[in-house]
């Protein structure tokens, strides 16, 4: 693109959107990197769009001039998905954050996808109704529909495809489209919401999502309960889910977590590998449920349950899970962190992460563990001081073997992280052939590669 051509695209977008439309520096560069360790990288310019006819118009200036767009919600994924790798316009969702449309008659509501994951929680508060969806960070809806996210409590409710109905979503060449219903079910035509969910802003824009809620449970439990070896937990964990046992959330903490969690916090727990865990349900419910995990444990040496029914000591009892990432930064002063994540199938899970324990202490990293294990996921939260000579690259390699660990035990290089640019070189190994389909799609909506150019697909 030409100067001229530049000047005649940033015209048509001010008079657009005037002022939410800007090239300031400072506002770039917040907007090139996100929570990710990759090298900041801005785009030419930040657009600030208020409705789905505000995107489309954007998106249309956009395809006329060949401009990339790079969708952005609140900034906080960890694969490098908001780098303007090709400059271009970055579309700041954080304006569009109203919430639409609720039907609790239906169990759903419609949100712009701006909407905060806490805003929703707070607007849902003594509605009787939640959304289950909970990644540790406050992201956006449309960023969460965008990276398939799930978390804590993904084993009993499913991740991301699970609960959204349907979407309005802007196309690469300007047109705004929607997809799916309330309906519980369809069998009519491609699932195109599924298709959208997780494609990274890469076949086009979200606008608002129409999402499932679910009744909030009659009582909720908190337990936890050390172990003696990563094995034991994990085989725990593995058997509660073999045996249909219900449970809500089933989070591992290694060792080093503990230990780093404890410093953090002032917290005594004992510095073991540790099962965090939470039942849903009638009360009659979760004491069947606590004593069948327990048992499972007893088998394996697992410590007895301390738990928690009372809503402000089951907060403290999850405050250990909620601290992981302050709690390993602050063990490592000057650090950054580096978090990555792979999943397998839980029969390997134990051997996945034992593996990978082995390979830390190799090579003295300090890495410690935490794993959503109902559902065979696991995180490494690497913290890299630049300050030291090739800690950087140690920590590279190490989630490098670690993908290729997973991929040869059957499973993925992301459970929910996604790909973004950081876990792009994985792709052809895990999908191989099926790659040349997901180019085929993106081909068959964005022709000229616009859409957040350079970040899922493998070239």
């Amino acid at each position: 693109m030409d100067v001229q051509q530049k000047q005649q695209a940033a015209s048509e977008l001010r008079a657009l959107l005037g002022d939410r439309v800007t090239d300031r520096a400072d506002v770039r560069q917040a907007h090139g990197t996100g929570y990710s360790y990759h090298t900041c990288m801005p785009p030419d310019w930040v657009a600030f769009p208020q409705s789905a006819e505000e995107i489309a118009g954007i998106v249309s200036i956009c395809s006329r001039y060949q401009l990339p767009v790079v969708p952005f919600g609140a900034g906080t994924s960890l694969e490098g998905h908001v780098l303007a790798l090709q400059g271009g316009v970055c579309l700041d969702m954080s304006r569009m954050n109203r919430i639409l449309e609720v039907d609790f008659a239906n169990m759903c509501l419609r949100v712009e996808a701006g909407v905060t994951r806490n805003q929703l929680d707070a607007f849902l508060d003594g509605s009787g109704f939640f959304f289950p969806i909970g990644p540790g960070v406050n992201a956006t809806l449309g960023g969460m529909a965008s990276t398939r996210a799930s978390g804590t409590n993904a084993v009993r409710y499913g991740t991301m495809k699970d609960n959204v109905l349907s979407l309005t979503v802007v196309l690469p060449n300007g047109q705004c489209i929607k997809t799916g219903s309330k309906a519980r079910k369809s069998s009519t035509g491609y699932d195109l919401t599924r298709l959208f969910v997780g494609s990274e802003g890469t076949l086009g824009v979200l606008a608002d999502l129409t999402l499932k809620l679910h009744p909030y449970p009659e009582a909720i439990y908190a337990a936890v309960c050390a172990f003696p070896s990563v094995e034991a937990a994990v085989n725990t964990a593995i058997k509660t889910i073999q045996n249909g046992v219900p449970i809500a959330k089933i989070e591992l903490l290694d060792a080093l977590l503990m230990r780093a969690v404890n410093q953090y916090a002032q917290l005594a727990y004992p510095e073991k590998p540790t099962l965090f865990l939470e039942f849903h349900g009638s009360p009659v419910e979760i004491e069947g449920q606590i004593r069948s995990v327990q048992a499972y444990a007893r088998e394996v040496g697992g410590n007895e349950f301390s738990w928690e029914k009372e809503p402000e000591a089951r907060l403290r009892l999850w405050q250990a899970r909620t601290d992981a990432a302050p709690a390993v930064l602050a063990m490592v002063p000057g650090a950054s962190l580096m978090s990555t994540d792979v999943c397998v199938p839980i029969s390997r899970l134990a051997q996945c992460i034992v593996a990978t324990q082995h390979d830390i202490e190799k090579n003295g990293l300090f890495a410690p563990i935490l794993g959503h294990v109902g559902d065979g996921n696991f995180h490494l939260s690497i913290p890299v001081n630049p300050a030291i000579p090739g800690q950087f690259e140690k920590a590279k390699a190490l989630n490098e073997r670690l993908v290729q660990r997973a991929l040869a035990l059957e499973g993925t290089c992301s459970g929910e992280h996604g790909i973004g640019v950081g876990k792009l070189a994985y792709m052809a190994a895990e999908h191989q052939e099926a790659v040349g389909v997901m180019w085929a799609i993106k081909k068959a909506l964005d022709p000229t590669n616009l859409m957040n150019p350079g970040k899922l697909l493998p070239l």
